[in-house]
């Protein structure tokens, strides 16, 4: 319960320092850049595991903010809005790193929503003209290859499954043990 206080304080904290934006799919993409991210860290805490998931996150998440932020300032792209320091888009590459995370040690029944908030968050930045489609790509490549670097999946070591054949029946066994 303590850290579940934690998660939606640090949501409610996020989502206090973003009102100056425009448009409600903005603000939702701003929170969304950070809700991801803390979401990933925060799993760690209920799921844990011998591996140190949380340790594999902060590698994963700062490889990418600062890949990132690195390659902003050698590339310095315009943005739409004539802004400098476009490509890579840093909200999406936080929000992939989120999102990639919860898919590569949780599975794709998490992966999927995660990737598809994520995706929504890059929109946002097309939207506000903020990014442009090779930005929010990029953003998502580097999220995602972060993730890819340092991320195990998650092994439930109370858990089993096995299919296994005898002379006359295939045999689905499921475990779990207490």
């Amino acid at each position: 319960m303590k850290n579940t206080n934690i998660f939606f304080g640090i949501i409610f904290f996020i989502s206090l320092g973003i009102t100056a934006q425009k448009t409600a799919s903005e603000t939702s993409g701003d929170i969304l850049q950070f809700a991801l991210p803390a979401i990933a860290l925060s799993s760690t805490y209920f799921y844990q595991s011998d591996d140190k998931p949380h340790w594999q996150f902060l590698k994963s998440y700062a490889t990418a903010m600062i890949f990132t932020h690195s390659v902003k300032r050698i590339i310095n792209k315009k943005r739409p809005n004539g802004s400098n320091y476009s490509f890579p888009s840093g909200h999406t590459a936080s929000a992939f790193t989120g999102a990639s995370f919860l898919q590569l040690r949780y599975g794709w029944k998490v992966g999927i929503p995660a990737y598809l908030l994520a995706s929504y968050v890059g929109y946002t930045r097309i939207k506000a003209n903020k990014h442009d489609k090779w930005d929010v790509l990029g953003g998502a490549v580097v999220g995602i290859g972060s993730s890819l670097l340092f991320v195990k999946p998650y092994k439930n070591k109370n858990f089993g499954v096995g299919l296994y054949k005898t002379e006359k029946y295939y045999v689905l066994n499921i475990n779990y043990q207490f």
